[in-house]
């Protein structure tokens, strides 16, 4: 039975345990020792939000890890550097890509060896959503730090005035709360909005609660390998769109919202705006802006409470399948070249092991690429993707987190939104967004009805699905 040490005893005796390790192997001769470099592109995080787990794991891997560096990347043009540095061969050997991107990356990413996470460790670690975009064929392909879905903002000073208590719980229940709380004049002008719903260009994220809408009616997403095929026509679509444009058509019954309103985030913490629907990072913008502002967070309404549905929009962290080797200028090889990329993946999947899951005892299994079924555990002092998330304040994509998020009254609303949450992994998501938010504001400018929109809609979403599936 192998003993678990303690980290500080680990960091002195580490190297020469798997030594040792590598050298029983069963009686066949050890693998040469190695060490490699790794490097992990983002677009969000600073330099310092892996900084304590890198260190900590530098500690533990010293033997076969030299160093870990992340790299954080220009938003703006993050995706085309990743495309442009894996055609040059020299990617990032761990980089973050939004779930929706997957079918765009899915020939530059490497599975977990089967020997480090299996599909039943995953699903029963992480939620649904999460599991059914990253295990195909019944390989792991990526684990999320954290997953973000929808949740409903409410400005409490307005609610208190309009004597509503507590926040609408179904889409009836806003409905009803919206005729208390919209200020509208005689000539349609909204002095007071309820909830900024019916538009998309000036409402954060309008295309996403578009969407969490038709889940909620019944909308499917059939897996197909890296891709997820919808039809975009359909009745849960066009009850979505039917049901969301009308709160920004002035005959409507709900009408609270339309092209005029300033953007739906400004006009929120500027305090003309009573309920919005948006992600978890809006909080501390919300608060940044307006400190005094009196607001809260509630689970996004529902069409039914039986079969409740929610939308993500999440990053996950990937590893490169190939890169070039290193010269011998960059960095010592003391092993075959040709077994670099094996090397390498199976220490950027460690690291990412590390990093993602829970590590049940607080004990981490550590391996050597080249004789993988020898293993050492290290008992590790933090579980590394909990520390992230009470840093970042952030909700989580683990069962076990969201368990204790569940306390929280700011992360409560999104971390369980998460387990019932939906994803479209579509590849060029920008575009079917930009076709989204067309068709939408098509149907509120009375060029074309909701069954005109869609099928409209449909046709220029496949053939951006045709195109992402020739890759």
């Amino acid at each position: 039975m192998r003993k678990s040490i303690t980290i500080r005893r680990a960091l002195l005796v580490f190297p020469v345990l798997f030594a040792a390790l590598t050298l029983s192997g069963c009686g066949t001769t050890p693998p040469p020792a190695y060490q490699v470099n790794l490097e992990m592109w983002g677009p969000l995080d600073d330099s310092d939000a892996y900084q304590d787990a890198i260190v900590a794991y530098q500690g533990m891997a010293k033997s076969h890890i030299k160093a870990i560096e992340y790299k954080k990347k220009a938003p703006e043009t993050y995706r085309e550097d990743l495309l442009n540095a894996f055609a040059a061969g020299n990617g990032p050997d761990i980089f973050l890509v939004r779930s929706s991107w997957l079918p765009l990356f899915k020939n530059l990413i490497a599975p977990a060896p089967a020997y480090q996470t299996t599909e039943k460790e995953f699903r029963d670690g992480f939620i649904d959503v999460v599991a059914n975009d990253l295990v195909v064929s019944g390989k792991v392909y990526g684990a999320p730090m954290t997953v973000d879905s929808l949740a409903l903002y409410y400005n409490k000073d307005l609610f208190n005035a309009a004597g509503i208590t507590s926040p609408p719980s179904t889409w009836d229940d806003v409905i009803a709360d919206s005729r208390l709380l919209n200020s509208v004049d005689a000539n349609g002008k909204i002095n007071m909005s309820a909830i900024s719903l019916g538009t998309a260009k000036n409402i954060n994220r309008s295309t996403d609660i578009l969407l969490a809408l038709a889940t909620q009616y019944g909308l499917t997403f059939q897996s197909n390998m890296f891709y997820d095929d919808t039809k975009v026509s359909s009745d849960p679509m066009r009850n979505a769109l039917s049901f969301y444009s009308g709160f920004a058509g002035p005959g409507s019954d709900r009408y609270s919202w339309n092209a005029n309103q300033h953007y739906s985030v400004d006009a929120f913490y500027e305090g003309n705006l009573a309920m919005m629907v948006n992600y978890s990072w809006q909080i501390d913008a919300i608060k940044k802006k307006n400190p005094k502002l009196n607001f809260a967070v509630a689970p996004l309404p529902q069409i039914s409470a039986t079969t409740p549905s929610n939308y993500v929009n999440y990053w996950v962290l990937v590893v490169a399948k190939d890169k070039k080797a290193p010269t011998a200028d960059q960095q010592k090889i003391t092993f075959p070249v040709a077994k670099y990329n094996d090397i390498r993946v199976h220490e950027s999947w460690q690291f990412l092991h590390y990093l993602t899951f829970p590590h049940p005892g607080m004990t981490v299994t550590l391996r050597n690429a080249l004789l993988p079924t020898t293993s050492l555990d290290v008992v590790t002092k933090d579980d590394p993707a909990k520390v992230f998330l009470e840093k970042n304040r952030q909700p989580s994509a683990r069962r076990d987190l969201i368990e204790v998020q569940k306390n929280d009254p700011w992360l409560a609303p999104f971390a369980t939104g998460n387990l019932i949450a939906k994803d479209w992994r579509v590849g060029e998501v920008e575009q079917v967004e930009g076709v989204l938010a067309e068709a939408i504001d098509s149907v509120n400018r009375g060029e074309n009805t909701v069954d005109r929109a869609l099928p409209i809609a449909e046709t220029q979403i496949t053939q951006l699905q045709r195109k992402v599936k020739g890759n």
